[in-house]
């Protein structure tokens, strides 16, 4: 799994995955949607899986001394390692945010723990609706993207909506740091706990349908 990896990052990560990783400054922007910044690494995901069809990386893994399930897995830690560092790296402008910008956000979510909570459920249910549907058939990659981008949206339609209307959400979760911490951070360890469980799932299914599948 280790050399998979490795053969992973040096052929197979687009550069548009890594020019997203600086997204995660859009913390930093006032009166911004914030959980839109999530939405930005499943597109360097999305180029990784476009550019492995165009450049037949699927043949070529297949023709190396690995299973099947082995390189889904492989795909799958590697997405794993981008969104940990979009995460990690939204961490740090939400601390700067705070510093910079301590107005609330009018735009739902502000840049607190509960946003990163946010990311990781994000990311964790993105899992279960992109790479079942991409490993379902590898070279209709745009059609599982655009089964994605519909969950994106309304992810953050619902992220908006919420933070007007629901009053555990509006009142709590959706205040400054470090009001409310408690909350704030059962609901990381409850995201976090979805994020895995979902993308074990995803990976479980992704990689049944992998090997049912006939690749030409």
């Amino acid at each position: 799994m280790r050399k998979l990896l490795k053969k992973e990052l040096s052929l197979c990560l687009h550069p548009a995955a890594v020019l997203m990783l600086p997204l995660s400054a859009l913390t930093l922007v006032p009166n911004y949607p914030y959980a839109v910044t999530w939405f930005y690494m499943t597109l360097g995901i999305f180029f990784i899986c476009l550019g492995g069809r165009e450049n037949h990386d699927v043949i070529y893994t297949l023709t190396l001394p690995v299973a099947k399930r082995d390189a889904v897995t492989a795909r799958f830690l590697l997405a794993i390692l981008l969104e940990l560092v979009q995460i990690l790296l939204a961490y740090g402008f939400m601390r700067l945010h705070r510093v910079l910008l301590p107005e609330p956000n009018a735009a739902g979510m502000d840049a607190n723990l509960a946003l990163i909570g946010e990311g990781f459920l994000f990311f964790g249910l993105y899992h279960l609706v992109f790479f079942p549907s991409y490993y379902r058939d590898v070279n209709r990659v745009g059609m599982s993207f655009v089964k994605g981008a519909v969950f994106a949206a309304l992810f953050v339609i619902a992220d908006i909506v919420c933070c007007y209307t629901l009053p555990p959400v509006r009142d709590v979760l959706d205040t400054p740091d470090p009001l409310h911490l408690g909350a704030k951070l059962a609901f990381l360890a409850v995201s976090v706990a979805v994020y895995a469980a979902a993308t074990l799932l995803a990976l479980r299914i992704s990689q049944r349908c992998f090997e049912a599948q006939d690749i030409r």
